[in-house]
């Protein structure tokens, strides 16, 4: 009988071992599931951060290319506006087909004259867009992106070195060691650019330049 009874406590502590030992694993594999799963997130995490990285990086990318394809139109446009302002507003530019939007009178005006001496009628803005210019030409060919590019002159300061339609050289005095030599006072224009790809207006560029003539 106490054999008997040694016999069945020995084999409820075997039982209770093998009972203890189960429980024991599957803690244990309860707790490698979840730390899968944690790394299992962290690498997901870093797999999506690294895919947004080179996503942002191409977007960026290709905003930084637009834009500087724009600021080289908007620079062609300041040379153009250049090249206006040499003619005195001779709108006949060999191979610059220009747009005006002001009339004959105005450009004269910002050519040649103080801005608080404009033509009331003239535009003193500092605004430069589709309603707003003095001109505008298109840069472009067939098949690639168009530019169109709008200038206007927003501020003058009147000189003397504009060219001279009629006596350019000596006048009828002999020039002698007496002489006084004009001192000379460049006109300065402030002009505003806006360079625009006709496809698409937010791809755009705009400039502000201080010209001396």
């Amino acid at each position: 009988m106490i054999e008997q009874r040694a016999k069945s406590k020995g084999q409820r502590a075997r039982k209770i071992a093998i009972s203890y030992q189960r429980s024991a694993v599957s803690g244990q594999q309860g707790i490698a599931l979840v730390m899968i799963l944690i790394l299992a997130a962290i690498a997901l995490a870093i797999m999506a951060g690294l895919i947004y990285m080179i996503t942002a990086g191409t977007q960026i990318s290709g905003m930084q290319k637009r834009y500087k394809t724009a600021l080289d139109a908007g620079f062609g446009g300041a040379d153009v506006s250049y090249q206006l302002i040499a003619a005195r507003g001779d709108p006949f530019i060999p191979g610059i087909p220009l747009t005006f939007n002001i009339t004959s009178p105005c450009l004269t005006d910002k050519l040649n004259k103080e801005t608080a001496d404009w033509d009331s009628a003239c535009d003193k803005s500092i605004t430069v867009s589709p309603s707003y210019y003095d001109m505008y030409f298109d840069l472009g060919t067939i098949g690639y992106p168009t530019y169109r590019v709008y200038s206007k002159i927003v501020d003058t300061v009147e000189g003397n070195s504009g060219a001279d339609e009629g006596l350019i050289s000596k006048g009828v005095v002999a020039s002698g060691s007496g002489e006084v030599t004009v001192v000379s006072m460049p006109y300065l224009y402030t002009i505003e650019v806006d360079a625009e790809n006709v496809a698409n207006p937010a791809e755009r560029a705009k400039l502000s330049v201080l010209y001396q003539y």
